[in-house]
């Protein structure tokens, strides 16, 4: 069901989805306000008015992404060569050897790691600039050392990476700014 809530003057538009779930949360990855509420769940403008301010956060980094430069050259062998040679490069640094590599489209995320070490990257990312296709890598080798993301595993991105919360909101513009351009991730087979 569409329903709408105004925040600065602006109409926000919102689904809700009900689930079989403990606890209602909030999800914007497709650039609309997504409420996934218990299915008991009563009130769902508070969980809209306790969390204001994360929308007004999230609706500035969408506006944000409408005035990302995507990279238009780089297409997904050049993205695997570069990924390759991140990996490379950090794998000699870090002492440390990934299983293995691989990439498809993914619509949640921008890479993975998985308990037996292997890696797998979003090729969308071929749209990133370098700097933040290294940090993607840097970001899923260091799960190989601390798998979850805690306090150890955020000690090992900042000892690389003292700016990653600023690397993590670009990330984040440049999310929408793909999902844009690509169709809203229709050909998505994640």
């Amino acid at each position: 069901m569409d329903k709408k809530i105004f925040i600065n003057g602006g109409k926000v538009d919102y689904d809700i989805i009900r689930r079989k779930i403990k606890h209602p949360r909030l999800e914007f990855k497709t650039g609309k306000l997504i409420l996934i509420l218990p299915e008991n769940y009563k009130t769902p403008e508070k969980i809209i008015e306790k969390h204001l301010k994360w929308i007004q956060d999230k609706l500035e980094v969408i506006e944000k992404s409408r005035l990302c430069k995507l990279n238009f050259d780089r297409d997904e062998n050049d993205l695997k060569e570069d990924i390759f040679r991140f990996v490379s490069i950090y794998s000699e640094k870090m002492e440390l050897v990934p299983g293995e590599i691989k990439f498809r489209k993914m619509k949640k995320r921008w890479g993975s790691c998985d308990n037996k070490g292997n890696l797998k990257f979003n090729t969308r990312m071929k749209y990133l600039p370098d700097k933040l296709i290294e940090y993607v890598v840097f970001h899923e080798m260091g799960h190989l050392l601390e798998f979850a993301h805690n306090r150890n595993f955020y000690d090992i991105i900042f000892a690389e990476y003292p700016e990653y919360k600023k690397l993590d909101l670009e990330l984040s513009i440049y999310w929408f700014a793909i999902y844009s351009h690509t169709n809203n991730f229709k050909d998505s087979d994640n």
